[in-house]
């Protein structure tokens, strides 16, 4: 069968890689385009384009690149079209996906969603749009099989968090530690600042600023997948951080803390046992709009499952390099850290459902063979 699978970020390309191989392990015959990046081509998938292309951050971002995004958006219809795929399979994106959606299910297309866009944080609108456009939708976060059946009536299904796939019992690359007791004897801060190139022009630099105040301490960069050393070059401006890419998981196992830039960096960094301080920070006009528009108490994956406050989120104004140093020092304190650690481990409780990409993968293949049957 032939399958068409759009995902337009670095954590899609991540679980959209797992679909991929889930997918071929029943279908060895299928043939997959796709819009992603390395690792589902990796996996399998022909990639149309790659995510580091065609992803905007804010809506400042947005803005300046409608005609960029149109133009993406009417290639991808006429890519469709000249493929004629049996299913259409979206991950997350939504200001992308679901335009298309509406398009493909006016054509006849069986569309299939895998990782809800946060409707439930914002733009609750879109759940209309969903549920005109789309007829099978996989959530990851158990909170939100409630919101779309309990408060829309929307059926969906409930199928775990893909990074349980990747995370658990995972074992440290015994040739990346050899690389690092070689590079230095001190313990490691890592850091996570973002995919995207105007996240690492915001945060950065004040990441930079803290290395210099904790020299007890390495300080490394990793290196976000799509990113060169280019992106970070003139802001280290001979600092001696280094960056090293392909490596993150073992970076976050090996050190003692980890500064994140908001995203699902932070659900990675909790699920590999790591106490983190959350950053976040965008254009003065992006974080205004998104102030007044996104309805959550909390802007971490961690926080928002937990109901809690599990770790310190440092946003706009409050992303600065003193703060950052005061959450640093509190995170380093082996009582605060254990703390943070026995909350981590309840998040795999609710998380784990046997795996998110193969439980996927079923349902999709079972409802495609459904259809075929009905037609025959």
């Amino acid at each position: 069968m032939k399958y068409y699978i759009i995902a337009g970020e670095a954590s899609g390309d991540l679980h959209g890689a797992s679909l991929i191989k889930e997918i071929k392990k029943s279908d060895p015959k299928a043939i997959i385009n796709c819009w992603g990046g390395d690792l589902m081509s990796k996996a399998g998938g022909k990639i149309i384009k790659h995510f580091k292309d065609i992803s905007f951050m804010g809506f400042w971002e947005v803005f300046k690149n409608l005609f960029t995004i149109y133009k993406n958006l009417n290639f991808c219809k006429r890519n469709i079209e000249k493929f004629k795929p049996d299913v259409i399979i979206f991950i997350d994106y939504p200001g992308f996906n679901l335009r298309i959606a509406k398009w493909t299910r006016k054509k006849g297309y069986k569309n299939h969603y895998y990782i809800s866009p946060q409707v439930w944080a914002w733009k609750e609108s879109r759940v209309k749009t969903i549920k005109e456009n789309i007829d099978s939708l996989y959530v990851i976060l158990p909170f939100e099989k409630s919101f779309y059946m309990e408060k829309h009536s929307f059926k969906v299904d409930y199928v775990g968090h893909p990074l349980m796939e990747h995370i658990p019992n995972r074992k440290i690359d015994k040739n990346f530690v050899e690389k690092i007791n070689s590079l230095t004897n001190k313990p490691i801060i890592a850091l996570l600042p973002g995919s995207r190139k105007q996240e690492i022009n915001k945060i950065l630099p004040e990441l930079v600023k803290v290395s210099k105040r904790f020299e007890n301490f390495q300080f490394i960069i990793a290196g976000a997948p799509g990113r060169s050393m280019s992106d970070y070059e003139l802001i280290l401006n001979n600092t001696q951080i280094p960056v090293i890419f392909d490596n993150t998981y073992n970076l976050i196992q090996i050190s003692e803390a980890a500064i994140v830039t908001s995203g699902t960096a932070t659900l990675e960094t909790a699920l590999l046992g790591t106490p983190q301080i959350v950053c976040y920070k965008s254009s003065y006009l992006s974080f205004l709009i998104a102030k007044f528009i996104v309805k959550l108490n909390y802007i971490s994956l961690v926080n928002i499952i937990m109901k809690k406050d599990v770790i310190d989120e440092l946003i706009q104004s409050n992303c600065n390099s003193k703060n950052i140093c005061f959450s640093l020092e509190k995170i380093l304190n082996k009582s605060c850290a254990k703390k943070i650690k026995f909350d981590y481990q309840k998040l795999f409780e609710v998380l784990d459902c046997g795996g998110a990409s193969k439980i996927t993968s079923s349902l999709i293949l079972k409802r495609i063979k459904k259809k075929k049957l009905l037609t025959l």
